[in-house]
């Protein structure tokens, strides 16, 4: 596991919060100072959470056990997609489809679905078809892909969510919570870390 170095933090921009008054007293133990109104991650702070984080995703993915990454803001959904898919793990950055874990069989339906247009659509009675109708079946199938295709092959709830931008991202870490699924994220200065069972204080846009 290669650890990230105080200087790429700092490189990054990770210890730039947000407005002093936009933030979340509960991020007091992570703030290093104040300047020019600007709260100041302690990136020292952000280390030590990240090696905690890390060792038990680390421990959670040596057991097979599969995360799910949450990421749908612009600054973020082009890096977690890519990194997801390098270590193949399914990752939403379109739009978080609402009651994805707590309404997790209707998703599996709608990915089933998919599977079910993929096999018909390789079939005869598809080659007989109309053009209009093979371009709606084609648009469902897009649509589909978009939105389900990263998680095509979580056949069960994930072991973790990790998030970027809890704000953002609310929903889903109300999901998690309810059904108790552990979950890792970065917190910046205007969230609420307690929300998260592994914060990672740091500025979720860099």
């Amino acid at each position: 596991m290669t650890q990230v170095t105080f200087e790429e933090l700092l490189d990054a921009g990770c210890h730039f919060g947000h407005l002093r008054r936009k933030w979340n007293p509960n991020m007091a133990p992570y703030i290093f100072m104040e300047r020019n109104g600007i709260h100041i991650i302690d990136l020292y702070k952000t280390q030590a959470k990240m090696d905690e984080a890390a060792n038990a995703l680390c421990q959670l993915a040596k057991s097979g056990k599969r995360v799910l990454f949450v990421a749908t803001k612009k600054q973020a959904k082009d890096v977690v997609a890519e990194l997801a898919q390098k270590v193949n793990m399914p990752y939403v950055t379109e739009r978080w489809p609402g009651g994805m874990l707590t309404n997790f069989a209707t998703i599996r339906k709608a990915v089933k679905k998919m599977t079910n247009i993929d096999k018909m659509m390789s079939s005869d009675a598809y080659k007989s078809l109309s053009k209009r109708e093979k371009l709606q079946i084609e648009r469902e199938r897009e649509k589909l892909e978009k939105n389900l295709g990263s998680i095509a092959d979580l056949s069960r709830l994930p072991s973790a969510l990790f998030v970027v931008d809890i704000m953002k991202e609310h929903i889903a870490v109300a999901e998690a919570r309810k059904l108790n699924i552990p979950t890792f994220a970065i917190v910046d200065t205007n969230t609420n870390p307690n929300l998260i069972d592994f914060p990672i204080p740091a500025n979720d846009d860099a």
